[in-house]
């Protein structure tokens, strides 16, 4: 497991969680060349823990993340040349993929103001709980950059609906987190005296006790069936549940449920 500098990493074999803290609060949480790299490479070692089945991300103080650092990313980039701007660009992009694809549950646990990169790694985790202060934008456009920025107009309107995705993505505005979760941009508000991680924690201690395989599964069919049609959705969810019905867990879920005790799932 490497050692990042600019975030925390706890994780727990007996909980089954790995937390990762983006711990940069002076300046709102926000990535450098350097936290890119090691949150892409701590998702990708995550993937063969085998003692991890849940991600938490959240951040310290009153962000989430605000993005890329102005003075340590932005003021480099203007003086970059093309092959080191479509490195940069390839390596954010890294980032954001080694999320989507962690074969586990990944909650994003916004504890503030989730901005620009910051939304975007919000957006590629599975769930998205959040404090009634997270408000969020996806501010490209108002530096002069697309908002198709690290998988956002893929990811976007798989959430929120091409409309609303549109609008957010052209305007770069932000929205309320109570906007947020009206849209289904984020999937829970926590109590304003809640805390957050808490929260995110509770449900990631559910979930590592549910069926791996299956939970497994279910990601990478909710990933898949994006881009095919109603039919071969049909198709490969009825040759999947086929296979899982010959799972250990399967037949442990029935034998739990006939003799009244909880199952013990592999």
């Amino acid at each position: 497991m490497i050692k990042p500098t600019s975030f925390l990493l706890e994780h727990n074999p007996e909980s089954g969680i790995a937390i990762i803290t983006l711990n940069r609060p002076e300046r709102l949480n926000a990535l450098t060349f350097e936290v890119y790299t090691e949150l892409r490479d701590t998702f990708r070692s995550l993937e063969t823990a085998a003692h991890i089945r849940t991600i938490i991300i959240t951040g310290t103080g009153k962000a989430f993340c605000s993005g890329g650092d102005v003075h340590e990313i932005i003021g480099d980039l203007v003086n970059s040349d093309a092959k080191e701007l479509l490195e940069f660009n390839q390596l954010t992009c890294d980032l954001v993929r080694a999320i989507f694809e962690y074969p586990h549950p990944v909650i994003g646990a916004l504890n503030g103001t989730t901005a620009g990169a910051g939304a975007v790694i919000a957006t590629a985790c599975d769930i998205r709980i959040a404090v009634p202060s997270a408000r969020i934008a996806f501010l490209f456009t108002k530096v002069g950059l697309s908002g198709a920025d690290m998988g956002a107009a893929w990811l976007l309107p798989r959430l929120v609906g091409l409309g609303r995705a549109t609008e957010l993505l052209l305007t770069g505005d932000f929205i309320s987190a109570g906007e947020a979760y009206r849209i289904g941009l984020y999937n829970r508000l926590v109590a304003n005296d809640e805390n957050v991680v808490d929260a995110a924690s509770s449900l990631a201690t559910a979930l590592t006790k549910a069926p791996t395989t299956a939970l497994r599964e279910t990601k990478k069919a909710l990933h898949r069936e994006l881009s095919v049609d109603f039919s071969t959705a049909l198709d490969q969810e009825a040759k999947l549940q086929a296979l899982l019905m010959k799972h250990p867990d399967f037949r442990e879920a029935y034998n739990a449920f006939v003799t009244k005790r909880p199952p013990r799932f592999s």
